[in-house]
């Protein structure tokens, strides 16, 4: 295997950017993490951030590079344009944008738009996921879990992504959090949750019964009042109650419960779904969420001849 890099791949998020060097089979050579996201390039440019990571990685000055994510957003380097589900994941990835006067090929794969007026929605970055697991989940009919801050679910079919949902779920707990009555229940900084708390599973399996959350919502700040729940515990049970009512609400729209939920995640989050998935009697396959986005940053490069193995 040779060690000398062929072309970067580029995760480039909303507040963080990964970087990978590849070399001609598409093994990393080399790897770096930033805070250097979309907020952060917006002010600094996106072509000196990227040329000062490679540079302090030895990487050729005229090195190719297939990015994803939010570098190809309307506020971002360049415009994407979306592309419009239902779409194969094929099409997604050989639609990448080169980037004009880049000082080097860069081009950048395009999130999806789903126009449905009752279900308008987009995403970016994600879809580099979805073709990094393609080839893992096989042909069929899969459901396809993404948590995050706005998690998504997505419909695919035999590799066409059919239909996908936002429940913005992440930023749902940081508002409750830091900007509601429950900021008194949860403390300043909101203790971790783990999926094997009890409380986290108990409130998780009412929301999974019926998805009502509403009413029980203040019940977290009246059981700190009045039966003594802690900081933690109120914690957990925020928790529990927003996933177990995203995945009630997901698994109503998309109604494939008999075949498993490909959970793609990782860390402390992706354990909490899969905990709440399996509470709610659903089964789980994982898929490691980083190395789903450099499989489908590998393939995009390869779709648009940018990386020939061998």
């Amino acid at each position: 295997m040779s060690s000398k890099p062929t072309i970067a791949a580029v995760d480039w998020g909303t507040t963080r950017m990964r970087v990978w060097l590849l070399d001609g089979t598409g093994a990393v050579v080399d790897e770096r993490r930033s805070d250097e996201g979309l907020l952060t390039a917006q002010h600094k440019g996106f072509a000196p951030i990227l040329d000062r990571h490679l540079k302090d990685m030895g990487a050729p000055g005229d090195l190719p590079a297939i990015v994803c994510g939010m570098a190809g957003a309307r506020q971002g380097w360049i415009e994407a344009p979306y592309v419009e589900v239902p779409a194969s994941l094929g099409d997604i990835l050989g639609a990448a944008v080169p980037v004009p006067d880049a000082g080097r090929d860069v081009r950048i794969v395009p999130g999806l738009a789903q126009r449905n007026p009752r279900t308008p929605d987009v995403m970016r970055g994600e879809e580099t996921q979805l073709a990094g697991i393609a080839a893992e989940v096989g042909s069929g009919s899969h459901l396809v879990c993404m948590p995050g801050t706005h998690c998504k679910w997505v419909g695919v079919d035999d590799g066409t992504v059919s239909g996908f949902g936002t429940w913005p779920t992440g930023e749902m707990f940081s508002v409750f959090a830091q900007h509601s009555i429950l900021r008194h229940s949860l403390g300043e900084k909101p203790a971790p949750v783990a999926p094997d708390n009890a409380v986290f599973q108990e409130w998780c399996r009412e929301a999974l019964a019926d998805g009502d959350i509403g009413a029980r919502l203040f019940g977290i700040r009246a059981a700190g009042l009045l039966n003594g729940l802690g900081q933690a515990d109120a914690a957990a049970a925020l928790s529990g109650l927003l996933i177990g009512a995203e995945i009630a609400s997901a698994t109503r729209r998309f109604g494939k419960r008999d075949t498993p939920v490909v959970l793609v995640g990782s860390g402390p989050l992706g354990a909490l779904y899969a905990e709440a998935l399996k509470l709610g009697g659903l089964a789980v396959r994982l898929a490691d969420a980083d190395k789903a986005v450099l499989s489908g940053l590998v393939a995009a490069a390869r779709r648009n001849g940018m990386l020939v193995e061998g």
